[in-house]
């Protein structure tokens, strides 16, 4: 069983285990020791969002890194793509990022990237779980690493970006209100936007350390829709606070998630023969709705469990370049290893203007069928392997029969588990959804 690693990276509360300066160092200290290979120096690159935490975890990191003989390369704020690609672009041996993603922001994480920008595979988790309980090796004193903070990181991160468009394509009469969460891209993104043209509204982008997705960002976009409206936009964009994530609001308001922007992606690549691997993969939580459309264009849609690490394992295997998740993370290999809000915002827009249509137009795909999710918090247990539990799953799939889905999973994150069903009848779904939910908080009460 793991201790530490969850489903992307580790993550809790600030100053409790394991978000501690503590265990910061020895996660240092033993992912630096794990990546030791080879004769040659050693490099890690760190970065980090906004969050106030970030000063305390960053240098109890630098602290391991360097004590078991890593050089450290300090980027600061960054989003957690400019990361993954940073660490391939300066030839690292490993690349971490400070974030808790859309927590709030007394929340923190620490996720590690392998050399190849890629997040680390559960083998090696598994080995930097061992090493956190065995004694460190520390480097002797001539060979303890150094730190330095480099300036052009955000520069090369910005470039790269833009380098995903075409030189032709550029934003020139394009109003969008930009919302960055006051997180790790409240610089990065509205400077990729205004490069390319485009009359950039933008909104949290003054983060103070506690502010990071409180009321905007992503998971909040009631401040986007009522800015791009009053503002006259034509598009919104929201990142969330480690600017992984991308969710679109069109020139009316209204909210357009990561499957109408996958199937928006996926079915025009395809037209353009630039598709890859047949179809696109997505998450067990992703709408029937996108599923029936990308039939529709001879496409399919490969289903995995919740996480982009998994959405991203599934494309390695199967050859397939457009992938993500109905919350807004939205991968393109053929750009960027991982999700990349501000690189998939690009695409989107650059669809928008090849079309000539307005957003409201273009950007929804399909009609989703009605879907339901609710959360259901519990202390402690096992809730799902309760005999009512059991039962009342059993009663939802029975009642749907096989006209909808149900997907019931604990949050890999929190401790929560996560009911959701959908299908043809809207009050039906809610109506299984609720049972389900009623008996687990009768099993956890």
């Amino acid at each position: 069983m793991r201790k530490f690693f969850g489903t992307d990276g580790i993550r809790g509360l600030t100053n409790q285990v394991p978000m501690t300066a503590e265990v910061a160092m020895r996660v240092g200290m033993a992912a630096g020791a794990h990546f030791l290979r080879g004769t040659h120096k050693h490099r890690v690159v760190i970065g980090k969002d906004t969050r106030l935490s970030g000063y305390m975890l960053e240098n109890a990191l630098v602290a391991g890194f360097t004590s078991v003989g890593m050089d450290v390369v300090q980027v600061g704020p960054m989003p957690t793509p400019a990361i993954a690609m940073l660490t391939r672009s300066m030839r690292a041996d490993l690349g971490v990022m400070l974030s808790a993603s859309h927590n709030p922001y007394h929340d923190n994480g620490i996720k590690l990237f392998g050399p190849d920008g890629y997040k680390l595979s559960d083998e090696d988790e598994a080995q930097i779980e061992h090493l956190l309980a065995q004694e460190p090796k520390l480097a002797e004193p001539s060979h303890i690493g150094r730190a330095k903070r480099i300036d052009d990181a955000r520069g090369r991160y910005i470039h790269a970006v833009k380098q995903s468009l075409p030189e032709s394509v550029r934003l020139d009469g394009l109003r969008i209100v930009l919302d960055c969460a006051n997180g790790a891209a409240y610089n990065s993104a509205p400077t990729v936007f205004w490069e390319l043209g485009a009359d950039v509204v933008a909104i949290g982008v003054e983060p103070n350390g506690t502010n990071i997705n409180d009321k905007c960002g992503s998971t909040a976009p009631a401040l986007l829709q009522e800015t791009v409206v009053a503002s006259g936009a034509d598009i919104g964009i929201a990142l969330d606070g480690d600017a992984d994530r991308l969710i679109v609001v069109d020139e009316k308001g209204r909210i357009v998630d990561g499957d109408q922007i996958m199937g928006l992606i996926g079915a025009s690549w395809a037209r353009q023969g630039r598709l890859k691997g047949g179809g696109v993969v997505a998450t067990v939580m992703s709408n029937l709705g996108l599923e029936r459309f990308l039939e529709g264009e001879g496409l399919r849609l490969e289903r995995t469990k919740v996480g982009d690490r998994h959405v991203l394992e599934r494309m390695r295997e199967g050859g397939f370049n457009v992938g993500g998740e109905q919350s807004g993370h939205m991968i393109l290999s053929d750009h960027a290893t991982t999700g990349d809000g501000t690189l998939a915002a690009l695409q989107v827009l650059a669809e928008l203007i090849a079309s000539g249509k307005p957003a409201s137009e273009l950007l929804h795909q399909f009609d989703p069928m009605p879907q339901l999710l609710k959360n259901v918090r519990f202390a402690g247990g096992k809730p799902l392997e309760d005999k009512q539990v059991i039962a009342a799953i059993a009663e939802g799939e029975a009642t749907l029969n096989g006209r909808g889905r149900l997907v019931i999973r604990p949050s890999g994150t929190e401790p929560l588990i996560r009911v959701m069903a959908e299908g043809d009848d809207a009050g039906q779904v809610e109506q299984v959804v609720d049972m389900i939910c009623d008996a687990v908080r009768a099993a956890t009460a």
